[in-house]
Parts: structure tokens; C-alpha cells; sequence
């Protein structure tokens, strides 16, 4: 190089600079003014969706209570969470989840660690220490991309098995929370009355059928001795102002958490709470951008890394519960926002309050709720061979045909995938067993390729043109 040319490379060096420094604060520009825009229209929509039908907004808020309130109270009891702090984080989490993705999704407990804390009587560092856990977990998954790769590669056929799966496993558990011992019978009257409202809100689905009956369920704790401990001279529930108390858990606690919750439901919520919920999001709101496997990793991961160390219970998005919001009427994050605020006042002020509310709530009401949610939840996987199934829809959302044996073996995964959950009550061995099946069906398929390829079965001692080898 000589001189001319060495000048002239320190002459455009300077300028070098300061250009792609420029590049980097447009792309950063761009973004924010991107982000802006999205944050605004979800907010339009928003509030448009609610003005135009605020009470099946507000019912479809309620929709998951079914499978909120048992768990809630039952962890409540043996002083495994802060019911307080669970309500305080919980709304927050309701509200900014409301904001950020615009769609009713839902804020409710990771029910393979309430399950284990129940059993073995957990003290609330062991259960907070199993939420960080698969927080983290999920957060690494969601951070380096891996959910996104694992997303991609699991097939439609198991992903509506786990959607299916679990709203079977609701509708089963829904007879549990049915009060079976009434000499009078009324539980059995009342709950034949609420079906057949639940069967006739299906064609009135601007009824505020959740919303009812919550309101129904609260007059019958007022008014009845339904309620624990009760309205009597005994008990006065008060309002007291929260008063948050963090804590951190110790070694042992965490191990005890991690290993004989966390590793269990790690897989659940991941299979459920993030993936699940991403395709069922688009299958019921088509219209409506929906948020990303990624997204959705990174809210459980928040929510928890926050919440767990002031005693909230561990909690996840899940596809139940989205399903129960859209069944009862809601259609927007406006809906979980009003939810959130409900939350946070009664955490903040009146915990007392909510606690014996919560405690006297009718079984019998809770049990149609939780019915309607899993029926909703298993008519996704009607979809499965239709256009409105993700992997046969072409360009312009018009869906492929799907052969005879094709459509026959899809049903064959799903339903295995199902078989699995509710065999043994855990989505990675429906998992499993369903991509077992999967991988099957595709081994066959190469295996008859190849034999085709191969010009038909080689018999021992013959080639390939059907002469006898030397």
C-alpha cells in the first residue's frame, strides 16, 4: 500500500465509526418505535374489545376460578404460601400480562408442586424453592432459544393430545370438588340447574354465565353457614393492610423443593403452561396477534423469580384456564387486568376477607365451572385433521387435504398422547408416549421407502435383478 492509498484508508477509518454507530441507534430507534407501536394497539384493543362487551369481559375474568380456589385455599391452610402475597403477585402478574399480549391468559397454580406440597406437607422455603427452580428453568429454555427448537419439532397431533389430555383430566377432576354427602339433595338440584344454564349459555354467549355464578356463590357464603369459620361471634374478618416479608430459602429447602417437585413439574409446564397455551391461543383467536413460546417462557420466568421469595404460590399460564376465559366470554387482556386489580386489592387489604370467602365458596358451583372449562379445552382437538389445524394450512390460511390413512394415524397420536395423561396423570408421559407413536408411524413410512427404492423384498442368495449369486 502505498502512501496515497494509506491516507486515504486513514481519512475514511473516522467516518467508519461513527456510521455504524448510527446504524446501531436506528436499529435500536426502530425497535422501540416498533414496541411502541404494538403496546398501543394492544391497548386499543383492549379497551375497544371492553367497552363493546364489558360483562362477558368481566365473566370470562372469573372462568378459572374452578381451578384457582382449591388450591389456593387448600395450600392456604397448611401455610405453604402467603395467601396475601400470592394475591398481591398474582394480580400483578394478571395486570402486566394483560398489558404486554393483549389476551385473556391466565395466572393459576403449577399443579404437580401443589400436589407434592399437599402430600409431604411442605413448608412455604421448600414450595418457593420448586417455583425458582422451574422458573429458571423455563427462563434458560426461553433465553438461549431452546423452547423455540423444541416447539418446532414436536408435532400438532401431540401438542392437541396435551390440550385434550388435560381438559379430560379437568373434567374428571371436576368431580372431586362436588359435595357428594347432602341428605336434602339440594347440591344435586343445583347442580343439574347450573348444567343446564352452562348448556344454554353455549347459544347466549353474551350471558355473563361465570360472573353469575360467582355473584351466586359469595350471597350463598353470606348467607348460609357454608362459611369457614364463619360470620358468627367467633370470627370477624377485618381489613389489614399487607405487610410483605421475604425470605430465603435454605439449602436443604432447596434441594427438597427441586427434587421432589420442581424436576416434576418442570416438563408440565413447559408441555402445558407455555407451549400448549401458544397454539391454543392461536387456534381460539385466530384474529388477534398472539404471544410467542419465547414470550410466554419469559412471563412464568418473571413471575416467579419475583413473587416465590415473599411466600406467592408458584404459578404458570395454563391452557385450562385460557380455555375457561374464552368459554365464559373473554376475549381481551382487559378482562385479566380487571381480574389483576381485584386480586391486588384483596391481597393488599382485605386477605382476611377473601380467605373466608374462598373457604365457604360452594364445591357444587366450582365443580360446573371446572366441567365447562375441560369441555372446552377438549373441543380443540375436533381441529385436528381440519384447515384450522396449524400444519395444514397452506398460503392464504386455506388448508391441505388430508389422506384416509394420513388423517387415521394423526387421531392415533393424539389419542395416545391423551391415553398417557390420563393413564398416569403426568403430560411428559403423554408426551412421550405420543411422540413414540409419532416416530413410529414415520419409521414405517422410510422403512417402505426404502424397500421401494429397493425394487421390492431381496430374497437370501438372489441380487437385485433376480439372479443367482455365485
Amino acid at each position: 500500500m502505498d502512501h496515497d492509498d494509506m491516507s486515504n484508508a486513514e481519512q475514511q477509518s473516522p467516518a467508519a465509526a461513527p456510521s455504524l454507530r448510527s446504524h446501531y441507534l436506528s436499529s435500536i430507534k426502530e425497535s422501540s418505535r416498533k414496541a411502541k407501536t404494538d403496546f398501543l394497539r394492544i391497548q386499543r384493543y383492549n379497551i375497544e374489545t371492553f367497552s363493546r362487551q364489558p360483562l362477558t369481559e368481566i365473566s370470562g375474568s372469573f372462568g378459572d376460578i374452578g381451578t384457582l380456589l382449591p388450591i389456593l385455599i387448600a395450600l392456604t391452610q397448611t401455610r405453604a404460601i402467603s395467601l396475601s402475597s400470592t394475591l398481591v403477585f398474582s394480580g400483578l402478574a394478571n395486570i402486566l400480562t394483560g398489558l404486554a399480549f393483549g389476551i385473556p391468559l391466565p395466572v393459576q397454580p403449577m399443579k404437580a408442586i401443589a400436589a407434592v406440597a399437599l402430600a409431604q406437607n411442605f413448608s412455604s422455603a421448600e414450595i418457593a424453592s420448586a417455583g425458582i427452580f422451574v422458573a429458571a428453568g423455563i427462563g434458560f429454555l426461553s433465553i438461549t432459544g431452546l423452547i423455540n427448537w423444541f416447539t418446532e419439532r414436536i408435532p400438532i397431533p401431540v401438542i392437541k393430545g396435551i390440550q385434550v389430555g388435560t381438559g379430560l383430566s379437568l373434567i374428571i377432576s371436576a368431580g372431586n370438588l362436588y359435595p357428594y354427602y347432602d341428605r336434602t339433595g339440594t347440591n344435586a338440584i343445583v347442580l343439574v340447574l347450573a348444567f343446564l344454564a352452562l348448556l344454554a349459555s353455549s347459544t347466549f354467549r353474551r350471558v355473563p354465565y361465570a360472573l353469575i355464578v360467582l355473584l351466586l356463590g359469595i350471597i350463598s357464603v353470606i348467607s348460609t353457614d357454608w362459611l369457614y369459620p364463619g360470620w358468627g361471634e367467633d370470627f370477624r374478618p377485618d381489613f389489614s393492610i399487607w405487610r410483605p416479608y421475604a425470605f430465603v430459602p435454605s439449602a436443604r429447602d432447596f434441594a427438597k423443593g427441586t427434587l421432589e417437585a420442581g424436576i416434576g413439574q418442570l416438563p408440565l409446564t413447559t408441555l402445558n403452561s407455555v407451549i400448549a397455551v401458544a397454539f391454543l391461543a392461536q387456534d381460539l383467536l385466530p384474529a388477534v396477534s398472539t404471544p410467542s413460546t419465547t414470550s410466554l417462557g419469559l412471563s412464568v420466568m418473571a413471575i416467579n423469580l419475583v413473587g416465590c421469595w415473599f411466600g406467592a404460590m408458584p404459578v404458570c399460564h395454563g391452557s385450562g384456564g385460557l380455555a375457561a376465559q374464552y368459554r365464559f366470554g373473554a376475549r381481551s387482556g382487559a378482562s385479566i387486568i380487571f381480574l389483576g386489580l381485584l386480586k391486588l386489592l384483596l391481597g393488599l387489604f382485605a386477605s382476611e376477607i377473601a380467605l373466608a370467602i374462598f373457604n365457604g365458596f360452594p364445591g357444587v358451583l366450582l365443580c360446573v365451572l371446572v366441567l365447562a372449562a375441560g369441555l372446552e379445552l377438549v373441543g380443540v382437538g375436533e381441529s385436528l385433521n381440519t384447515a384450522r389445524s396449524r400444519d395444514l394450512r397452506g398460503e392464504g390460511g386455506k388448508g391441505g387435504e388430508v389422506e384416509v390413512e394420513e388423517g387415521k394415524r394423526r387421531w392415533m397420536v393424539m389419542f395416545v398422547t391423551v391415553a398417557g395423561i390420563l393413564a398416569f396423570k403426568n403430560d411428559a408421559v403423554g408426551f412421550v408416549a405420543g411422540m413414540l407413536c409419532h416416530w413410529s408411524f414415520r419409521a414405517q413410512d422410510r422403512w417402505e421407502e426404502r424397500r421401494r427404492a429397493g425394487g421390492g423384498r431381496i430374497r437370501l442368495g438372489e441380487g437385485r435383478d433376480g439372479e443367482r449369486n455365485a
